[in-house]
């Protein structure tokens, strides 16, 4: 047995984690691989491995999570690999030997199917936490570097996540098994128990807030009564404020599109007619230059008025849980498929509040629509009244002093207007 290479391993595993520090590591740091390499020892020691077989699991396990400091977490266990090899060819000619090292490494990646015993015991030693009484802190470390990692972690869809682990995990070797199994059972119990406390208090918890929304604002308890006069009147008041809005919003197309048409033929017979004559009569250039740049201002107004928005078209069945989606609209829905956007609807129309809910974000988006068109329509219109107003006097005040000029210059010259 070489302990200088066992010492160098070390040495050089450690410098890696105190070179390249990273604090979203919480669980899968030094302190990790240090742990796995005494169960690993622990382990081995039962089983009597021989010297190059203890070398074998002792490499594997020093380098079975650097992967961790160089890319992403599904990846970690293939880097590991390569750092290992980059490693040990500066210290070895032993092919096998490396190889061997490899495949253990690599038995540590989900789903495990280890071959042989080295590669149990390195598995059972990288999950040994599993069945200690130190699970409980241990798993709040894989939580917390998880949410460092990826951003916010839901606590119950995290713990449902620990259990099925945990579930579909099992001990390989015979000496963790009789060990560790009995007490892994009592860490799934306790999550188990935890996730039951959690549901009900996430269900107790929707129960008060209902109890908290006052009637009026119960849309499913006015849908419910009895002479059916307050629900006909939901119904009629949601139906004519869309009908008004529809009108209002035919309106506003009907007077953009009149703007754009009179306007489109306004510089159809000024570019026409007073094209040819501007190179003669060069005094109505500005006139027409003001007339023009009017015209087109007020088309531009009018066609951002009418200009369609087209949204992204599709939903998630978490939207339709959370009623975050108006199925009521097409911009929300037109690249879904049929049986994504009928099932969707069903759901909708079973739930009154979501169904109402629809209507009333329908209502509103259509209002909000509706005076972003106004405002714009007005301002067409206002630019087209000025625009006119101010090209009239520039003609009238461009003709009057082309007009003037000749009379000016015979007085100048014969020093009378005869």
């Amino acid at each position: 047995m070489d302990n200088n290479l066992y010492k160098k391993i070390e040495h050089y595993v450690t410098g890696l984690y105190e070179t390249l520090q990273d604090d979203t590591l919480v669980f899968h740091n030094i302190n990790h691989s240090q742990s796995v390499v005494d169960r690993t020892k622990e382990i081995a020691g039962h089983y009597h491995v021989n010297e190059k077989e203890m070398l074998i699991l002792y490499t594997s396990a020093w380098f079975h999570d650097t992967g961790y400091l160089f890319t992403e977490p599904s990846k970690h266990e293939v880097m590991s690999a390569d750092v290992m090899k980059k490693f040990m060819l500066d210290h070895t000619n032993d092919t096998g030997l490396i190889n061997e090292i490899e495949n253990c490494i690599m038995a540590t990646k989900s789903p495990r199917n280890p071959a042989n015993l080295l590669q149990q015991i390195i598995c059972d030693a990288d999950t040994y936490n599993l069945g200690t009484k130190e699970f409980k802190e241990t798993n709040k470390r894989v939580r917390k570097e998880v949410e460092l990692k990826t951003g916010h972690v839901d606590k119950l869809e995290f713990l449902k996540g620990t259990v099925k682990l945990l579930e579909e995990h099992q001990f390989y070797t015979t000496y963790c098994k009789d060990l560790l199994s009995a007490t892994k059972e009592v860490n799934m119990k306790k999550l188990k128990n935890k996730i039951e406390k959690w549901e009900a208090k996430k269900e107790d918890q929707k129960e008060k807030d209902k109890e908290d929304i006052p009637e009026s604002n119960k849309l499913s308890d006015l849908e419910k009564d009895k002479t059916g006069l307050v629900s006909k009147g939901i119904q009629t008041m949601l139906r004519l404020t869309s009908q008004n809005h529809l009108k209002l919003s035919d309106m506003a197309d009907s007077k953009a599109n009149i703007l754009i048409s009179v306007n489109a033929i306004i510089i159809s017979v000024v570019l026409g007619v007073l094209a040819r004559k501007l190179q003669e009569e060069t005094y109505l250039k500005i006139p027409t230059l003001i007339f023009l740049t009017s015209a087109v201002i007020t088309i531009i107004l009018s066609i951002l008025a009418t200009r369609p928005k087209i949204s992204e078209g599709k939903f998630t069945p978490e939207d339709i849980t959370a009623k975050k989606t108006n199925l009521l609209f097409f911009g929300n829905f037109h690249k879904a498929s049929f049986e994504q956007y009928n099932d969707a609807m069903k759901k909708m129309m079973v739930d009154t509040d979501y169904l109402y809910g629809s209507l009333v974000k329908d209502i509103y988006y259509l209002g909000v629509i509706l005076g972003r068109k106004y405002w714009l329509i007005r301002l067409a219109y206002n630019v087209f009244m000025i625009g006119i107003i101010v090209s009239v006097i520039a003609f009238v005040i461009a003709v009057s002093i082309h007009d003037a000029a000749p009379v000016n210059t015979i007085i100048t010259g014969s020093g009378s207007p005869l």
